[in-house]
């Protein structure tokens, strides 16, 4: 499907609009602190392992909406204080490429990327200004496409906020599939579980207990999760998709995704 643009749409659900307010809330509610880097000479960086074409169309509805690159792009620019760089990335070389474009057509630039995010990763960070304040949207389809190695090369930055997508969806449908798999797709997400959580309990508390050790592997590097994390539910049959979670090293930034996490009054991570 192409947008008027003539180029490629994504296809989301209609959820992805809410995930999409968190991360435009965000981008608004730090432009002040954004500011201070942006005028000095650090600079403040967006970054995107999984951009997807840019724009989308809801399934439900036939709404044409901006994905997160554009998002974030658009919010930044209109509250006056727009990203020093932008870094985008995805696996799709066509999707990437249409993102590029339409961030070029509303104004801007990126700098892209192609591969798996555990590569990209690290070719983006290995350009970054190590002075500068970096926020990067980790919006993976599902735990497989989000290594932990990703987050352990991010970690090595002094400064950097993520707001991170994790599937719930996946974790509740798949738990007893990908437990069977000796190198599968929670071995990817959060190495060493296997040695940390019983599965001698509930799935509930097996999955509870699974993200709690997740967590925590973040913390040992210095990157605590935010006490709470958003859970967003679907429009039509109350389903359990994701959570948003938002890691910083920064009590600050904390604290300003505290006033903005939970706007729906819906679930926590823990």
């Amino acid at each position: 499907m192409l947008d008027d643009d003539g180029l490629p749409l994504d296809e989301v659900g209609a959820w992805a609009k809410d995930k999409h307010d968190r991360l435009r809330k965000y981008v608004d509610i730090s432009r002040a602190a954004r500011r201070k880097f942006v005028e000095g000479s650090g600079g403040a960086t967006y970054i995107d392992l999984y951009c997807g074409a840019g724009r989308a169309v809801v399934r439900e509805t036939g709404e044409t909406i901006d994905g997160s690159p554009l998002v974030a792009f658009k919010c930044a620019r209109e509250g006056g204080v727009p990203f020093s760089e932008i870094h985008i990335a995805d696996t799709d070389e066509e999707k990437c490429r249409a993102a590029t474009q339409r961030i070029a057509n509303a104004g801007g630039r990126a700098a892209v990327e192609i591969g798996l995010a555990g590569d990209t990763a690290a070719r983006i960070i290995a350009r970054l200004n190590k002075y500068g304040l970096h926020f990067a949207f980790l919006d993976p389809f599902n735990l497989d496409d989000l290594p932990f190695s990703v987050i352990e090369a991010f970690s090595g930055l002094k400064r950097i906020d993520m707001l991170i997508h994790v599937s719930a969806q996946d974790l509740q449908r798949n738990l007893d599939a990908y437990s069977m798999s000796a190198d599968g797709p929670l071995d990817h997400f959060a190495p060493g579980w296997r040695t940390a959580v019983s599965q001698k309990q509930t799935q509930k508390a097996t999955r509870a207990a699974y993200i709690a050790y997740w967590a925590s592997k973040m913390e040992a590097l210095g990157l605590p999760p935010a006490r709470h994390a958003e859970l967003v539910s679907g429009t039509t049959k109350n389903q359990r998709l994701y959570w948003l979670v938002f890691v910083s090293r920064s009590d600050f930034a904390k604290s300003l995704w505290e006033k903005i996490r939970n706007v729906s009054g819906q679930g926590e991570l823990l």
